[in-house]
């Protein structure tokens, strides 16, 4: 497998977790989106979304976080990523796309560089767009584990899919001075993955392109 990635990028950073977690290996192809690599015609032919994270595996390509950790889910069950139970299976994804549809999206590099650029927002400008949004979403996260399910991980004692997606958005969170104090038990899952080779090594400063 080869994965298309960028160190800071937090789809990346999900993908790079669940293929830890399931022990598969891959090549890492670094694209650099601060230097708009992704935007470039020749990674353009190679993924028509122009994102980070894609996944070629076996000639094919896949790409949106959620559907590759998805794809590795249903062809490398084991260990798995999400729970045999239908409704356990159900709560993970839920967390999962909080994450990846709620929190992700308003944070994300391009838009915060269009806050900057059209609509003239500085450096701090930016900064509390990114707390506040935070703050939103991990809120609303960390009320979520609130509710019967959470064990040592985000769903039950084993990392799942929502660990794969809680994780990076901390990292993100403590990049930017979030205030983290109101979230105890997100905390508390995110120390326990971190425990974890899985987690740890996939890390943004552990990457190859790490600058």
């Amino acid at each position: 497998m080869l994965l298309y990635t960028y160190f800071r990028s937090s789809a990346a950073f999900r993908v790079r977790i669940a293929l830890n977690l399931k022990g598969l290996p891959y090549e890492h192809a670094a694209v650099s989106l601060p230097a708009g690599a992704h935007r470039k015609d020749d990674y353009g032919a190679i993924n028509p979304q122009r994102l980070v994270p894609a996944l070629v595996d076996d000639d094919h390509l896949l790409t949106q976080s959620i559907a590759i950790m998805e794809y590795v889910e249903e062809k490398h069950p084991q260990p798995p990523l999400l729970p045999r139970g239908l409704l356990e299976r159900a709560r993970v994804r839920s967390l999962s796309l909080l994450v990846a549809c709620e929190i992700h999206p308003l944070n994300n590099l391009r838009v915060l560089q269009h806050i900057k650029r059209s609509l003239g927002q500085d450096e701090e400008g930016i900064n509390r767009w990114y707390r506040h949004w935070i703050a939103d979403g991990l809120a609303k996260f960390e009320a979520n584990l609130g509710q019967p399910g959470t064990g040592q991980f985000c769903q039950g004692d084993t990392p799942t899919m929502a660990d794969c997606c809680l994780v990076p958005q901390i990292f993100n969170a403590k990049r930017y001075d979030c205030d983290l104090a109101p979230y105890p038990t997100s905390l508390r899952v995110f120390d326990a993955c971190m425990r974890l080779d899985a987690f740890d090594n996939a890390q943004p400063m552990k990457q190859p392109d790490a600058e």
